[in-house]
């Protein structure tokens, strides 16, 4: 049983923090209105993980984690406040708070930090040994099916033309081991890149988009250039097809984990190279990453267009908690 201290000036504020904790967490909740309050309550043995807000009368947050630092009182905390200033979030953490959540809190968010430090652990969605078990595989891989089709489909509707969909590929990888995941290309051909990131409610990463050079000729002819098409035009029908499954694919994600994703410029990773040239020009970009894999194809055309999202590490707590929805009954 964690016990869980919520310290707010607000009722409103403690009673929406509460109902944030997770359901399946075994807590017994207390409650302080300011930050002498909280120390009271600390010091009675009320509190193994404290939710503190910042701006408080008595005692303000500040002065409530100098009290606990200088009395060693051993609490966990996370700082849940309004005031997002960069100086605020680093004084809180140099005075001992664990992490910091900006108000209104969410859910999802809360589930995350806590599971991160340790108090609370996703049994059915946990990784061991950095890989990704199978339950958790399993529902990466419907979340990402789900969006493939979504991008399949508006890719079909804008060229007229039938799109070949195949199983995404999930895996949990070091950068080393990503070109593996473009082995249905032929290591001999020359391809372009695009890299575009992404960011938003707490999970970032990037999304690649490599077509071989030998699709170029048939993507002319769907889109109705009958004239030979140079490097600039080549780049432009690279960066529509780019920015239509990327954006796609990602709003289709975004959906069924309730959230919104805003996308940054795309980015030429190069043209007329090798995979291995490709990532060996930006290798020092990616770390390990949830990397999803979709390849497109389309029927009766000699078209093949990797699509790869790559989700930064830190990002995993929070969608693991978010996908710890999908699997509640």
């Amino acid at each position: 049983m964690l016990s869980v201290l919520i310290c707010d000036d607000s009722m409103v504020a403690r009673k929406q923090t509460a109902r944030c904790l997770p359901q399946d967490l075994e807590s017994q909740v207390h409650f302080a209105k300011h930050g002498q309050e909280a120390l009271d309550a600390l010091t009675a043995g009320k509190g193994q993980l404290l939710l503190l807000d910042l701006n408080m009368p008595v005692m303000d947050g500040y002065q409530t984690l100098e009290n606990i630092k200088s009395q060693a009182l051993g609490v966990k905390t996370i700082v849940i406040s309004g005031d997002i200033q960069p100086e605020a979030m680093q004084r809180v953490k140099d005075l001992g708070a664990l992490d910091f959540i900006k108000k209104p809190v969410n859910s999802e968010e809360l589930r995350a930090a806590i599971t991160r430090h340790g108090l609370f652990h996703e049994e059915e969605l946990e990784q061991e040994n950095s890989d990704l078990n199978e339950l958790v595989r399993d529902c990466y891989q419907e979340v990402a099916n789900v969006a493939m089709g979504m991008a399949g489909d508006h890719l079909a509707r804008i060229m007229n033309v039938f799109v070949q969909l195949p199983i995404p590929n999930v895996n949990l990888i070091e950068v080393s081991e990503l070109h593996m995941m473009l082995s249905d290309i032929d290591g001999s051909e020359s391809t372009s890149g695009i890299c575009q990131g992404f960011l938003g409610d707490g999970i970032s990463g990037e999304g690649l988009c490599i077509l071989s050079d030998s699709s170029f000729a048939d993507i002319a002819n769907i889109m109705g250039m009958k004239e030979d098409i140079d490097d600039h035009q080549q780049l432009e029908l690279l960066m529509d097809a780019a920015s239509l499954l990327i954006g796609t694919c990602l709003s289709g994600i975004a959906e069924q984990l309730d959230m919104k994703f805003r996308q940054g410029h795309p980015v030429v990773l190069g043209q007329h190279q090798s995979i291995q040239d490709l990532i060996k020009a930006n290798r020092n970009a990616w770390k390990k990453t949830l990397a999803i894999e979709i390849s497109y194809g389309l029927e009766g055309y000699k078209v093949k267009c990797d699509m790869i999202l790559l989700f930064t590490e830190d990002s995993m707590d929070l969608m693991n908690a978010k996908l710890a929805h999908l699997l509640e009954d």
